[in-house]
């Protein structure tokens, strides 16, 4: 009686040197949602946590680009916000927009 026995190593496809970022990611998701909502609240969380996420890159975690789109969209999301008050402010509190 003969048995074959084959013994594989599992395969993976990815890498097993790099850290997981999931910084970047909340970065990312912050500063996409931020321009449409809350922008005063993601887009400081959306530059910290891109921030910081950059931090980690550094030192050889992945999600890089993401972690600088999050942080370039914390800064806009700031800038927005500043100057839609900045508008409203100027037509006494009051700012909409029309279409059409």
């Amino acid at each position: 009686m003969t048995h074959s026995t084959s013994q594989t190593a599992p395969s993976s496809n990815t890498p097993t040197n790099r850290s997981s970022n999931g910084l970047a990611i909340a970065a990312l998701v912050c500063g996409l949602v931020g321009l449409v909502f809350f922008s005063i609240i993601l887009g400081p969380l959306a530059l910290i946590f891109g921030l910081v996420a950059l931090n980690k890159a550094k030192h050889g975690a992945a999600h890089r680009g993401m972690a600088i789109a999050g942080t370039v969209l914390g800064l806009v999301d700031i800038v927005l916000f500043v100057v839609l008050v900045a508008l409203a402010a100027d037509n006494g509190g009051y700012f909409s927009f029309t279409v059409g």
